[in-house]
């Protein structure tokens, strides 16, 4: 691959040449899914099965008939579709950081990743990510409380002025600096999880230390790169729930569901063009060169009596 090829095309030839990952994860999401909401589908069928009133949520969302369906003693106790959705929303976290390494290793990979390396990568990586994602996790939460508590600190400064504009700008420009701040943190954590796999690192303090290191002497175009794929993100949102709110009738649902699981599928890809990114600026800048040592020849002794070297006459008897 040649380095001076940008970041997003370098990435974005990963990910094409890597779409079975997008596929198997929107599968596994959608199965995990479809297991979550199917405790609030029995509950639901106990309630609408039995009732005209049910239109009023099969021909579009009515909140007043969802709202009196969640307090209708057939229902049940709302805590048992909860947690359920919440246990395999944690289960879809899980598998994520377990594959996540093999989807690395075939990024960095020339050919086509072998299902044996892909599982082996996952396997040996995995401790290595619960620890690094538990660094992460704590140093975005702890951020992001920061930024959010200081933003609202702000608001209230902003409503007692006088200036009836001030409030929206500091509300914009707070949550636009947010984003940034939180998308830059965003890269230092892939690029130590990128190190940890690709550089067999296993003491993650070596590869979080690098992933900071980089992600401050490179953040202009780490961060554009990021950016860019957000907004790519954006518009893949905004246009399914347009498609699906005005194009696709209420009572079509199977229409609704293949344009819902259309636009999920798509969301992955710019995640995914994310994690390529990386990678690549992974081989580009923190992959340590290789020095080829040449084979050292022999050389034979000189001949003394050739170059006229110090001759040993034999002694005399």
């Amino acid at each position: 691959m040649s380095e001076n090829k940008g970041l997003l095309g370098s990435g974005w030839a990963m990910v094409m040449r890597n779409r079975r990952y997008i596929f198997w994860f929107w599968l596994l999401n959608l199965a995990l899914a479809m297991a979550g909401a199917a405790g609030f589908h029995r509950q639901a069928a106990a309630v609408l099965d039995h009732s005209l009133y049910s239109k009023g949520v099969v021909r579009g969302f009515d909140l007043g008939v969802f709202v009196e369906m969640l307090v209708r003693p057939e229902f049940g106790p709302t805590a048992a579709s909860h947690d359920a959705a919440v246990g395999f929303a944690v289960f879809f976290f899980a598998f994520t950081a377990l594959f996540l390494p093999g989807v690395f290793q075939g990024y960095s990979s020339t050919y086509r990743l072998p299902r044996e390396d892909f599982f082996r990568a996952c396997g040996r990586n995995l401790w290595r990510f619960i620890r690094l994602l538990v660094v992460a996790g704590i140093v975005l939460g702890v951020v992001a409380g920061l930024l959010f508590g200081l933003h609202g600190v702000l608001e209230e400064k902003a409503r007692e002025s006088t200036n009836e504009m001030l409030l929206p700008y500091v509300q914009l420009i707070g949550l636009v600096v947010i984003f940034l701040v939180m998308a830059a943190l965003r890269i230092w954590f892939d690029l130590a999880e990128v190190d940890v796999v690709l550089s067999d690192e296993w003491a993650v303090r070596r590869s979080i230390r690098a992933g900071f290191r980089h992600t401050w002497r490179n953040l202009g175009p780490l961060l554009a790169s990021y950016v860019v794929t957000t907004v790519v993100a954006a518009i893949i949102l905004l246009a399914g729930i347009c498609v699906w709110r005005y194009w696709i009738a209420p009572d079509r649902i199977v229409m609704a569901f293949a344009v819902s699981q259309l636009t999920l599928l798509l969301l992955l890809i710019p995640r995914f063009w994310q994690r390529g990114i990386a990678v690549s600026y992974w081989q580009q800048k923190m992959l340590a060169p290789v020095v080829r040592s040449a084979p050292v020849v022999p050389q034979p002794a000189p001949d003394l009596a050739a170059v006229g070297g110090p001759s040993v006459e034999p002694e005399q008897a």
